[in-house]
């Protein structure tokens, strides 16, 4: 088994009188994670919030009566979360009786289960997102050597762990399937979202744009919705783990651009199945998108798997000079070149005068393990 770095946090976290919060996307590996853990335990329990008397039994009910019903157990696992109204209600009233009992609520959607729990357990949560498979999980399980032997396949079929461990010849299926039956599923739970061609079409233009841009007037002009829709749209897309958005720096100096975004995919191959596009690298023209959007996700999930939660942004000034990536962590800020090919590139020297004291780096999939190990 692949063990998951967020586990390891997970674990130092359980029995300190806190609910345990996991989000992540569906098909990421949370239910998977939680047995493992529950699996040490002799008297854990697991529940799925999916079947119908099991969300009754955690609505709306005294501390007593939702013991009960948990039953004689020090850690309970809740998954699915999100599918029981006010669940946090129900959450925090275990957490104060009963401060021995651990429980773990995960969910497939920060919105949902955040809307339900925030509130109520404000002071009384830890919460961790679980991603699909990392560069480094892979790394670990499979040693250096065969990491970067399939880096190709990363890019072009991304790291959900089905597919990650699935042979190539059913690897599109599997992505197709998660697409369809699942992607869709949480998106069109929205109230928000009404039109799906829309949505499908904002999806697919988003995937042309992975390291570009993105302006939301053209979107609009282009899908036919107006701007608030747009916005709308990308808000769910962000909350249910599908992109991600990468601002713009700026420090207010005349010639940065500030208000713009970049927007990268959590996942490469749900990406590459949107444009129907798994061709290999050598033959495709986005090959440095694909690059730039792995590593940015890559780094990304490892540094909050690490528990480290940095500003993120990208730089770029008007006369187009750019910078792909940048963290900014403890006040030290690491500026990073993506490059798929080595090429010799030197710090714009706009970006240089405007912050001396920042490291450059040029990543490429000669250093590719120093960057993300």
């Amino acid at each position: 088994m692949i063990k998951r770095q967020i586990g390891i946090a997970v674990t130092k976290h359980l029995f300190q009188g806190k609910a345990i919060i996991l989000y992540g996307p569906r098909r990421a590996g949370k239910t998977t994670l939680c047995k493992e853990i529950l699996s040490k335990y002799t008297k854990g329990k697991y529940f799925l919030c999916d079947n119908p008397d099991i969300k009754e039994a955690l609505q709306g009910k005294n501390a007593t009566e939702l013991r009960n019903f948990i039953g004689n157990t020090d850690l309970a696992v809740l998954d699915e979360a999100q599918n029981v109204p006010n669940i946090g209600v129900s959450i925090k009233l275990l957490v104060d009786t009963y401060p021995e009992l651990q429980i773990i609520a995960t969910g497939s959607s920060s919105f949902d289960l955040a809307n339900s729990v925030v509130e109520p357990l404000t002071g009384r949560k830890f919460e961790f997102v679980l991603y699909p498979f990392s560069f480094k999980e892979i790394t670990e399980y499979e040693g250096t050597l065969e990491a970067n032997r399939k880096l190709e396949k990363m890019m072009i079929y991304g790291l959900y762990p089905d597919i990650y461990l699935s042979k190539d010849n059913a690897s599109r299926e599997l992505i197709e399937e998660i697409k369809s039956s699942y992607l869709f599923k949480d998106i069109l739970a929205y109230q928000e979202v009404r039109n799906s061609e829309a949505l499908m079409k904002l999806l697919q233009s988003l995937a042309l744009q992975i390291g570009s841009e993105v302006s939301y007037s053209e979107l609009s002009g282009t899908i036919g919705i107006d701007i608030k829709t747009v916005q709308q749209y990308v808000d769910v897309l962000e909350k249910i783990f599908v992109i991600k958005k990468l601002p713009a720096l700026s420090r207010n100096m005349r010639n940065e651009i500030s208000k713009s975004r970049k927007i990268y995919f959590y996942d490469l191959g749900i990406r590459n199945a949107l444009i129907r596009n798994f061709n290999n690298l050598e033959i495709r023209s986005d090959t440095g998108a694909l690059w730039e959007n792995f590593c940015i996700m890559e780094k990304m999930k490892n540094l909050s798997n690490n528990r480290e939660f940095p500003n993120y942004y990208f730089w770029r000034s008007w006369s187009k000079q750019e910078v792909d990536f940048i963290v900014e962590n403890n006040g030290i800020m690491h500026a990073y070149e993506l490059k798929w090919n080595t090429k010799k590139c030197t710090v714009p020297g706009e970006f240089k005068g405007a912050y001396p004291e920042a490291q450059f780096e040029i990543i490429s999939k000669q250093n590719i393990n120093n960057f993300l190990i």
